[in-house]
């Protein structure tokens, strides 16, 4: 059995990370507080393998002002940087390629432009484009989680499925960032309605939740995305990427 990976996330606003690092007294200084860089050059030297990057303002606004930034993150880190938040066109998704982001992250316009979701994925194809699944009372909602479909994860999955998506970024949004422990039988259930791999987001609070992760790996579970269990220092960070490492879990 394959470890999983463990993915911190880097949430993005007003060209600051949202997020601060608590708990580590040699983080306790300004830059390491407000600067995505810093931040990401953090994770790497944790010995992360990818970064997840979310732009709150191309998101919210629809605003590139971070572009800059994130450019700036792909060149810092020798690991691959995903990145989601308000694509919403082919021409976009260009832009981000050519700043030096490896994948990307797809969630409403999949839904309310699939013509412009197919013209993407049929140029970058499925290592490239990775389908979020927002969910909210076992509804899939979009629009900065404020619309929702009437559809279920497991038959938006497979809508996306049938186009040839082979990732998926399940985030429950109750559990999201409130440290209540992972949704994982909503992504074991997209991995099985899907046949793909689901990284599993939102609600991860300590090292047994990572644990939980693992022993559904089976179902197509292969990676997590943490955030603020990582900020707040919930779990030594090397333990992490040690334990998981050593292929003991």
């Amino acid at each position: 059995m394959n470890s999983i990976l463990v993915i911190p996330s880097i949430d993005i606003k007003d060209g600051k990370t949202v997020r601060v690092v608590q708990g580590i007294p040699e983080l306790n200084c300004p830059r390491y507080g407000d600067d995505p860089v810093e931040m990401a050059l953090l994770w790497r030297s944790e010995n992360a393998k990818i970064i997840h990057v979310v732009d709150f303002d191309s998101s919210h606004e629809h605003s590139h002002k971070n572009y800059d930034i994130i450019e700036e993150i792909c060149n810092s880190v020798i690991i691959p940087v995903e990145m989601g938040g308000g694509i919403s066109s082919f021409e976009e998704a260009e832009t981000l390629f050519g700043l030096g982001v490896f994948r990307i992250v797809i969630g409403t316009l999949a839904y309310e432009n699939p013509g412009e979701f197919g013209k993407i994925f049929e140029h970058y194809g499925p290592q490239k484009i990775s389908a979020a699944i927002d969910v909210i009372d076992n509804e899939v909602v979009v629009g900065g989680r404020k619309i929702k479909t009437g559809l279920s994860p497991q038959q938006y999955g497979k809508t996306l499925a049938n186009i040839g998506v082979e990732r998926f970024i399940v985030t429950d949004i109750k559990k999201n960032g409130m440290l209540l422990g992972p949704n994982i039988q909503l992504s074991v259930e997209v991995a099985k309605a899907t046949g793909g791999k689901v990284t599993v987001s939102g609600g991860v609070r300590n090292f047994k939740d990572l644990l939980d992760i693992q022993a559904a790996q089976k179902y197509g579970l292969d990676s997590v995305i943490v955030g603020r269990a990582l900020y707040e220092n919930k779990f030594p960070c090397q333990k992490i990427w040690r334990v998981a490492e050593s292929n003991i879990l």
